[in-house]
C-alpha cells in the first residue's frame, strides 16, 4: 500500500429587483424540480428483496419509485454455514449477499468480461464533460451573483442556490477525481492540469489527495490498512458506542439512537471531508495521524511502510499547497473587494454542499450492515472492490456528478477506466457475476439514516469483520 501506483492502481429601482428575483427563483426551482423525487420519496418499511442486477441493467436502471415496490421474499433459517453467525447484523437492501463466502474470480476474469475498450480514453469526450461541469458551475454562480440580494428576506433562495450550485459543482469535483485516477487522458499533462485547476478551485489539494485516493483503491475494505471510512471494531470504538448507549439511556432506546445518528450524518456530511484533510479522521489505523498540507512530523506518523507521503510525494504535498495558497488568496480579494458575505454566499455555501456530496458518495459506497471488512491473508484486491456498492441516484444526479455512485463497483475494479465507459462495463460485471456485483436499490435517506445508526463498530466473526449493532438474528429471504 505505501507505494501503491497514482493512477489506480473540485442600486436599481425595487421593481427591477423583484422580477430579477422571481427569475432566479424560477431558474431554481427547474433545477431541482426533477430531484424532488429523491428528497419526497416515502421510506419503504422493513427489508425488502434485493433485485436481480442483470435484470435490472437490462431495463436501464428503474427509478427510485420502482424500485421502492422491491418483492418481499419468503424467510428461511439463517444458520447457513455460507454466512457465518448472523446475530445482531442488520440485514440491507442487498440481502446478505456480500457475507455469503464464496470464491472471487481473479483480476484476469474480471478483466475479461468487460467490453474490450473500457479502458479507451478520448480527450474530445472528456474535454466536453469537464466544459459542461464547469458552464453549468460558472453559469449557476453568475445568476446568483447577478440576481440575489444579499438581504435576509431572500434566504430560503440563498439555500436553495447553495444547494444547486453545490450539487452541480460536485460534477466538476468528479472530473478532477478522474484526473488523479489518469482516467480523464492519456496525455498526463493534460490529464495533471484539468485536475489541478479544477480540484484547487474546491479548495482540495490535487496531489495530495490523489496519493492517499490511490491508497484507498489499494485497500479497498481492509479494517487495517484501508484509507478512508475504515470503522472502527468494538474496541478501538468504546468511546463512540458508550456515546449512544449514553443517549439512550438518557433519551430511551428510539430517540436517543435517533440523536446518536442524526449527530453521525451531520458530523460525517459537514465537518467529515475537512477533518480527514487535516488530522485522516476515519483514514487507516496503520498510518496514524495524516495531514494532507503537512507530509512531515508531526503528521504521517507511520513507519516506511505504511506513511501516507512517502519520498517524492512530499513535494508533491507542497506543490498542491501553492494551489490552495493561491486560492486562498483569491478568496480574499474577493471579499476585500465585495465583502466577506458576498464571498460567503456565492462561494463558502455551495462549497460545504459539494464537500456533503463528497463524503455521502465515498461513505454510502462501501459501507452498510452487511457489508464485510476483512484482514491479513482474508483480504485481496478483487474481493476488496467487489465489495463496493452501487446505488440508484437517478438520471439527473448521473449527469452532473458522472455516474460516480451508480457506476463505482467497477471504478474500484480498474480506477483507470474512464466514467462514459462505466456503466457498459457495470452492465457486464453484473452479468458475468451476479453473486458478487453489489447493488442496493434502497432510496439514498432510508440507505444513509441506515448506515448512521446501524455501522458504529465492527466485530470479527470467522474470516470477516461484520458491523453488529442489530437486534436478534435475522431472516434472508429464500433468493438470497
Amino acid at each position: 500500500a505505501g507505494q501503491a501506483a497514482v493512477s489506480c492502481k473540485s442600486s436599481p429601482a425595487v421593481s427591477g429587483m423583484f422580477s430579477r428575483s422571481a427569475l432566479v427563483a424560477a431558474a431554481t426551482a427547474a433545477a431541482l424540480s426533477s430531484v424532488e423525487g429523491f428528497l419526497t420519496a416515502p421510506l419503504p418499511a422493513g427489508s425488502a428483496a434485493r433485485l436481480s442486477p442483470v435484470s435490472r441493467l437490462r431495463s436501464s436502471r428503474p427509478s427510485t419509485g420502482a424500485l421502492a415496490s422491491r418483492a418481499t421474499a419468503s424467510a428461511i433459517s439463517t444458520s447457513n454455514d455460507a454466512y457465518g453467525d448472523l446475530s445482531n447484523i442488520v440485514i440491507s437492501g442487498l440481502n446478505g449477499i456480500a457475507l455469503k463466502d464464496k470464491e472471487f474470480p481473479n483480476k484476469k476474469q474480471v478483466f475479461d468480461a468487460m467490453p474490450a475498450d473500457s479502458w479507451k480514453r478520448d480527450d474530445k469526450i472528456s474535454l466536453m464533460y469537464a466544459g459542461i461541469s464547469l458552464a453549468l458551475t460558472l453559469g449557476t454562480g453568475a445568476l446568483a451573483w447577478m440576481f440575489l440580494p444579499l438581504k435576509m428576506a431572500f434566504l430560503p433562495l440563498w439555500a436553495l442556490y447553495w444547494y444547486a450550485a453545490g450539487t452541480i459543482a460536485t460534477g466538476c469535483w468528479v472530473i478532477a477525481h478522474e484526473c488523479g485516477h489518469g482516467a480523464f487522458s492519456d496525455n498526463k499533462l493534460l490529464q495533471d492540469t484539468v485536475g489541478y485547476l479544477f480540484h484547487t478551485a474546491l479548495l482540495v489539494p490535487y496531489f495530495s489527495w490523489q496519493r492517499s485516493h490511490a491508497v484507498h483503491h489499494s485497500k479497498t475494505n481492509h479494517i487495517f490498512e484501508g484509507e478512508t471510512h475504515v470503522p472502527y471494531t468494538l474496541e478501538t470504538g468504546k468511546g463512540t458506542l458508550g456515546k449512544l448507549s449514553t443517549m439512550q439511556k438518557i433519551f430511551g432506546k428510539k430517540l436517543g439512537e435517533a440523536i446518536y445518528g442524526a449527530n453521525r450524518v451531520i458530523s460525517h456530511l459537514v465537518f467529515g471531508w475537512p477533518a480527514y484533510l487535516v488530522a485522516g479522521v476515519t483514514g487507516g489505523p496503520v498510518r496514524g495521524l495524516t495531514n494532507h498540507f503537512i507530509p512531515v512530523k508531526p503528521f504521517s506518523t507511520g513507519d516506511k511502510n505504511t506513511e501516507l507521503f512517502p519520498g517524492v510525494w512530499k513535494k508533491k504535498v507542497w506543490l498542491s499547497d501553492i494551489g490552495i495558497v493561491g486560492m486562498l488568496g483569491v478568496l480574499y480579494a474577493w471579499a476585500a473587494n465585495f465583502g466577506f458575505l458576498h464571498m460567503a454566499a456565492i462561494y463558502l455555501g455551495p462549497y460545504v454542499v459539494t464537500n456533503c456530496w463528497l463524503v455521502l458518495y465515498t461513505w454510502l459506497q462501501h459501507t452498510d450492515t452487511d457489508v464485510p471488512h476483512f484482514s491479513g491473508e482474508n483480504w485481496n484486491f478483487i474481493k476488496g472492490a467487489f465489495m463496493s456498492i452501487d446505488r440508484p441516484y437517478g438520471p439527473i444526479f448521473d449527469f452532473l456528478h458522472h455516474r460516480i455512485g451508480s457506476t463505482h463497483v467497477v471504478h474500484h475494479i480498474d480506477c483507470t477506466i474512464p466514467h462514459y465507459r462505466a456503466k457498459a462495463a457495470t452492465e457486464a460485471i453484473a452479468k458475468a457475476f451476479p453473486e458478487h456485483y453489489l447493488y442496493d436499490p434502497t432510496p439514498l435517506p432510508e440507505a444513509l439514516w441506515r448506515v448512521a445508526t446501524k455501522c458504529v463498530a465492527v466485530e470479527e466473526r470467522g474470516k470477516k469483520w461484520v458491523f453488529v449493532q442489530g437486534e436478534g438474528t435475522p431472516q434472508l429471504p429464500q433468493t438470497a
